[in-house]
């Protein structure tokens, strides 16, 4: 992985990691981000990383630099965010991401990767951890005692659970599976486990949550969760259902409740997520496969059938 103060990004080295909500790219499989892997070569003007370092590069490899979301450390937000696949970058060069053997990546957006943290299991943190770490954090959901719902148990959920438990919440899963409980409880280490199609357990659970982050990206109703919080509780949406929800209005009005939304974090924030996990031994559940497999993957990402992410051991693929 090179790391250059003016280069744009080329090609990808590392561990790249991929699940299930794909957007269209040249590729049969997208997602080409989440990247772990050794810095190759740095550029002259580059001193807070040296070759050899474990470094990682997650969704955005660009910005303007200059704007007032920048300068504040939150270039997620940028008008002109340059995202690591499907993007372009400032000379409309075409970004590919992660899949490939090196990448080359302006300083700024290179995060250094705690020695800790297996690089295959930490690398879903470079996206689907700082989703889950940055709204937490930002909308106050980290009081430890106070309870905290996860609505869906998958990708970002599961993750939201280990970030949840650390922040020494009280953690219910909400989900419309019933063969996730255990999964759950036992596994992952959620205080309980919510069937929303179980009409009795969710009128005892309304009143209950201070804090819901609902992690659906399937198109889904929000008033059941908006009930489930207490009076000034908060629902934030990071799951992308691609149609509109419906949001009534005089539940919130009544209960004082807020409904927002957030989107990954910008890279300071990334870096404080990597090492509050490094801290806390939190990784993501994964499969670990090599390039030969993707196609396979990609069968099995459209039946939901991955515990919770696929991840590209992209070095040894290159040396089959």
């Amino acid at each position: 992985m090179a790391i250059s103060p003016e280069e744009h990004p080329q090609k990808a080295f590392g561990w790249a990691a991929r699940d299930s909500s794909g957007i269209l790219s040249p590729f049969r499989f997208s997602r080409r981000h989440e990247i772990v892997g050794v810095v190759t070569k740095t550029g002259n003007n580059v001193d807070k990383f040296k070759v050899g370092d474990r470094v990682g590069v997650g969704v955005i490899v660009g910005s303007c630099m200059k704007c007032e979301t920048c300068q504040q450390d939150l270039e997620n937000y940028c008008p002109r965010t340059i995202f690591t696949y499907n993007s372009h970058y400032h000379d409309q060069t075409k970004t590919y991401g992660g899949y490939s053997d090196i990448i080359v990546v302006h300083h700024r957006y290179v995060l250094r990767f705690p020695d800790n943290l297996a690089p295959d299991a930490g690398a879903p943190l470079l996206c689907a951890g700082i989703t889950v770490y940055s709204p937490m954090k930002y909308y106050g959901m980290t009081e430890p005692g106070k309870h905290l719902g996860v609505a869906g148990l998958g990708g970002l959920g599961h993750i939201a659970v280990k970030i949840g438990k650390a922040f020494g919440l009280k953690v219910t899963v909400i989900s419309s599976s019933p063969a996730k409980e255990d999964e759950a409880t036992k596994r992952l280490g959620a205080d309980s486990f919510l069937l929303l199609s179980d009409p009795a357990k969710l009128k005892g659970a309304m009143g209950t949550m201070d804090y819901i982050i609902d992690t659906v990206s399937a198109v889904h109703a929000l008033a059941p969760l908006i009930g489930l919080l207490k009076l000034n509780g908060k629902l934030v949406t990071v799951g992308l259902p691609n149609k509109p929800l419906e949001l009534p209005i005089f539940p919130l009005v009544l209960g004082r409740k807020l409904v927002g939304g957030s989107d990954i974090g910008g890279v300071k924030e990334t870096q404080e997520m990597l090492d509050f996990c490094a801290k806390h031994n939190i990784t993501s559940d994964i499969e670990l496969i090599h390039m030969d497999y993707i196609n396979t993957a990609m069968e099995r990402l459209a039946k939901s059938d991955v515990r919770y992410r696929f991840v590209i051991d992209v070095a040894n693929s290159l040396t089959q």
